[in-house]
């Protein structure tokens, strides 16, 4: 079929009324500036940030302890990282950019679908990461030529995102094979500053390359005493983009609008209560298909602390909802037109968190409960008989109960973590044609099954900068209900699909190496050095992949026998002497998974060698900052597409190698505005980006040219 591509543009919606609204806010506080500068010139800080003073290693650092997946990663004993998103270096036109820079961490980039897909160490896709806004699970799942989950948030909104790669012991990690990934949007502190009442942030960036306007205003203020409350919007419209070579990439641009409503209850000296709600509303072009996500988000978090080391209660109930729909377009070439795939997700966790000591042994545990629960219905408008297409409807859920302690004696911590996991699945359907999984006629999905998960750390801390560590650990992911209830005909009728019922939970057991590095004073009196470094092994098993047959033959989901290996060095380090800053990541990885059929799912293998360096100088005591971003990603195995999912076509080739080159600038007017510059591939490589999907119908590269943004940002 051929595909038509529209202008650059041509389906932008004009300026919205959120655009307006933005933009005359953002106008409203540059105005304002001197004179709300003036009067907050008895309580504001400086423009210059404080030399931190010398800090000591903690001894180690519980996960999950204060309410984070991630705390600080160079004294936690273990393979996280956090990127703090409202102090980034790295800025971009999308949140893949900025995570492809962690170590171990990956994206599987769709060109068109502006949702991020997360890789954590070679794996992703069908909640093998457990993707969560603001701690709630992004269980969307889609089978197609796309990857096989998606999480959908405005990365405008967001004030960090914390990555744990391998087991998570505690909540966030059932059901997760390789890791976990939580995106955390604006709350009440990130806006007002300390000391104050209200507070404000307002942020306006222009780019070339089809990038246009992004408006982002936030506000807080706290109420009384007790209450505290916060409002977000933001809006971006970009259009198609070039790539290094000048042609210009379809099905790039997007419409999309997003906010937030959070509020901080003190409900009493010892107790608080946090309301969250976060909004996404995208239109764009992917799939053949004129598409809408809505994605909205509802959390509950109330936490109890009274003056007791032996209660620390923290109770958190969410519910997600997302609906994709493909609408009835002239340009939506695709036969699912009307398709309408609908997620509904609640769920809650629950620990406690003691410290005491045991004679001369400090014991700190958190023990705890996690659940969620997944209801998918399909439905297609246009031609009922299709449904969701390949697409199943079911009902699924995952939870376990976690304990996580540590043991602290002299120089040597142990951490004893040990989680059970369950999981259901219930669905049916009817089997029409032979050779798939299941014999022609009914069937049903009624599962539910559990499995115990040990993690063991020991770590020691022979000086305040130094703690090597090394663990064991193993995960179970359970089969979704999108690979065990998958069926129907291919669009066209090129491949037809069939339900697995009987596929087993994948199984990783595995070790890990590492140390950390946290050393103050290194070269001078007030630099600061930080090391962050691990090696990895898993062995898998029952690695679930696509079963592919010849046309007329089933298409279905299967465990592999025996067992993948997965390994890899991870390493990320940071120098800071003020005047002089610079960081680095590396990742290294090798894994022997078997494919996944690309056009029922996509490529899962990223670049053996990724590295990337950011390096700058501060003048004018530290308001003026320049530097540059140097970023290598090395060849890749990539499985070749498979239009008509016959086996003759599938082959293994390289993806090749490339290199990046970004410059940045900003410059602190005052301690409330900023204004920055950055130029994105600088050099106008001709690349696609490792590990990515290229829009309907084209195949040409589809890395984005160089591109110019400039951005002007306040916060009061």
């Amino acid at each position: 079929m051929a595909a038509t591509f529209p202008r650059a543009g041509a389906s932008r919606r004009p300026l919205s009324h959120h655009s307006a609204l933005l933009g005359i806010s953002m106008a409203a506080l540059v105005v304002a500036t001197p004179a709300l500068a003036q009067q907050a010139a008895s309580t504001a800080a400086t423009a210059a940030p404080a030399v931190a003073e010398a800090e000591t290693l903690p001894v180690v650092t519980v996960q999950g302890a204060d309410g984070r997946l991630v705390s600080d990663p160079y004294s936690t004993p273990s393979a996280v990282s956090t990127v703090n998103m409202l102090n980034n270096l790295n800025q971009s036109s999308r949140l893949d950019t900025v995570l492809r820079t962690v170590p171990g961490t990956f994206t599987e980039q769709s060109t068109s679908n502006p949702g991020v897909a997360i890789n954590i160490r070679g794996f992703q896709g069908f909640g093998r990461v457990n993707m969560m806004i603001d701690g709630v699970r992004q269980n969307f799942r889609f089978v197609g030529h796309e990857a096989s989950g998606f999480a959908y948030v405005d990365e405008q909104l967001l004030a960090g995102v914390d990555i744990a790669r391998g087991a998570v012991s505690t909540a966030g990690g059932a059901g997760a094979l390789a890791g976990a990934a939580d995106m955390r949007t604006l709350g009440v502190d990130d806006i007002i500053k300390p000391g104050n009442n209200w507070g404000a942030i307002g942020n306006l960036t222009w780019g070339s390359n089809g990038q246009g306007w992004q408006e982002m205003f936030a506000g807080a203020a706290k109420l009384n005493d007790r209450v505290s409350v916060a409002g977000a919007i933001a809006n971006s419209s970009p259009s198609n983009y070039e790539n290094g070579a000048g042609q210009m990439v379809p099905y790039t641009w997007q419409n999309l609008s997003s906010g937030l409503l959070k509020s901080d209850i003190k409900l009493t000296d010892d107790s608080t209560l946090k309301l969250g709600a976060v909004f996404y509303n995208n239109f764009f072009y992917a799939n053949s298909a004129d598409q809408q996500i809505t994605n909205n988000t509802f959390t509950a978090k109330y936490h109890y602390d009274p003056d007791s080391e032996l209660i620390d209660f923290r109770l958190n109930a969410y519910y997600n909802d997302l609906t994709m729909t493909y609408l009835n377009t002239p340009r939506t070439t695709s036969s699912s037109r009307g398709r309408v795939i609908e997620d509904n997700g609640w769920g809650f966790d629950t620990s406690n968190t003691s410290n005491f000591m045991w004679g001369e042994v400090a014991v700190s545990t958190i023990n705890g409960f996690e659940y969620f629960y997944d209801d998918v219905s399909t439905s297609n408008s246009v031609n009922p008989s299709l449904y969701g297409g390949v697409n199943p409807a079911g009902e699924s859920s995952v939870g376990g109960v976690f304990s996580e302690t540590t043991f602290s004696y002299n120089i040597f911590d142990f951490i004893l973590g040990l989680r059970y996991d369950f999981y259901t699945l219930d669905g049916s359907g009817v089997e029409t044609a032979v050779g798939g999984a299941v014999p022609v006629g009914p069937w049903d999905v009624d599962q539910n099954d559990g499995r115990f998960d040990p993690k063991f750390t020991l770590a020691i801390n022979p000086y305040d900068w130094l703690q090597p560590y090394v663990t064991y650990a193993e995960t179970m992911r359970a089969p979704t209900a999108s690979e065990t209830m998958v069926g129907g005909e291919h669009p066209g009728g090129t491949g037809n699909y069939s339900a697995n019922p009987y596929l087993q939970p994948e199984i990783s057991k595995g070790w890990e190496f590492g140390v950390n590095i946290r050393k103050d004073g290194l070269f001078t009196a007030n630099d600061q050095f930080r090391l962050k470094a691990d090696y990895f092994y898993n062995d898998i098993s029952d690695y679930i992949v696509t079963t592919l047959g010849g046309r007329g033959t089933q298409t279905y989901f299967s465990n592999v026998e025996g067992t993948s290996t997965v390994s890899g060095v991870e390493l990320e380090a940071s120098y800071d002497a003020r005047t002089f800053f610079a960081s680095a990541s590396y990742t290294h990885n090798d894994n022997d998974l078997p494919p996944q059929t690309q056009g029922f799912g996509t490529n899962q293998y990223v670049p053996d060698n990724i590295f990337s360096m950011t390096a700058g100088l501060r003048f004018l005591d530290e308001k003026l900052t320049i530097g540059g971003r140097y970023s290598f990603y090395s060849q890749s195995t990539l499985i070749g597409f498979n239009p008509t999912f016959t086996a003759s076509v599938i082959q293994s080739e390289p993806s090749p190698s490339y290199n990046l080159f970004d410059l940045f600038g900003s410059y602190q007017i005052n301690d409330k505005l900023i204004f920055r510059v950055d130029a994105t591939n600088l050099l106008d490589e001709d690349y696609t980006p490792a590990l990515s999907v290229n829009p309907t119908g084209f195949t040409g590269n589809t890395g984005q040219g160089r591109t110019v943004l400039m951005s002007l940002r306040a916060h009061f």
